[in-house]
């Protein structure tokens, strides 16, 4: 008898406990959906910085990454003076150092901050956060004043680019060395392929990708010690050809120039715009932001 009059108030003490936890002010944790909200006593949630938002999923469709706000890439070659004897289509892919330098100096001035393929393509497939004023600088074919040249501007405003690199050039005069490359890479800059030798990828045959993709990619990634994730098509051409081909050999994105982007496959006809010679500061401030909407 004893036992069961103990158990009796044992029992409503726990009720009355339970009772009082259940209509204190503290808050408790529920379940919605996929995610724990916290909720005070009144069911309303705490402002969000004191709670967990709830998940909600995420569109990676082709037409959201399309539909996202474009972040400017800038394509570089040559970061030279120019010659009398350079043509006129010559000077597209020349940029003095001047030119360079005050570019360089404007975007840093502006606010801009330089992202990667990396932090570009989860931005573009996800929607993640990245800088207001996020911009990304890119070089193609391994010219050697982008490495004497460029690179020390690019130091100096604390940038980083990608280099898309043709390795048939390696070591050659004018050109990067294997180390200029290696070096780049351990400094924080994004190694990405650009064909063997620049051929056309809308003209290759199936012997073709060995040669001009699979090689390369093996050549470069022996070189940094890194997979060699990202591709630049060779005069910014493709087809859907070249973007199957592209994606099962693992890239992760390719590069084009200033073509629309392709409706089913925008992370492998990323755009990117060339900064000719001849234009001025002010103009690529305006271009860069007019181009990428």
């Amino acid at each position: 008898m004893r036992n069961q009059i103990i158990c009796f108030f044992l029992s409503c003490f726990l009720i009355l406990t339970l009772e009082q936890c259940g209509s204190s002010d503290s808050a408790r944790t529920v379940r919605e959906g996929s995610a724990a909200v916290v909720k005070d006593s009144s069911g309303n949630i705490p402002d969000s910085s004191v709670r967990q938002r709830e998940l909600t999923p995420v569109d990676t469709s082709a037409a959201a990454v399309i539909a996202r706000r474009q972040v400017p890439v800038l394509c570089y070659h040559q970061i030279r003076d120019l010659r009398p004897s350079d043509s006129k289509r010559a000077k597209d892919y020349i940029v003095p150092p001047l030119n360079f330098r005050e570019q360089m100096k404007m975007l840093s001035d502006s606010g801009y901050k330089s992202i990667l393929p990396d932090q570009l393509l989860a931005y573009l497939h996800t929607g993640a956060s990245m800088p207001e004023k996020a911009i990304m600088i890119s070089f193609d074919d391994a010219d050697l004043s982008q490495f004497d040249v460029a690179k020390p501007v690019l130091d100096q405003y604390g940038f980083k680019a990608v280099f898309f690199i043709m390795t048939v050039v390696l070591n050659k005069p004018g050109y990067m060395k294997r180390e200029h490359v290696k070096q780049l890479s351990d400094e924080g800059h994004v190694i990405g392929s650009h064909t063997w030798d620049h051929m056309n990828v809308k003209k290759f045959t199936e012997q073709d990708w060995a040669i001009q993709v699979d090689k390369p990619s093996r050549q470069l990634s022996e070189i940094t010690g890194r997979p060699i994730e990202y591709f630049a098509y060779p005069f910014g051409v493709w087809n859907e050809n070249a973007i199957s081909g592209i994606r099962a050999r693992g890239f992760k994105a390719a590069f084009q120039l200033s073509a629309k982007m392709d409706p089913s496959e925008p992370l492998y006809t990323i755009r990117r715009i060339i900064i000719p010679g001849e234009w001025k500061t002010p103009y690529v401030y305006k271009i860069t932001k007019a181009s990428f909407r």
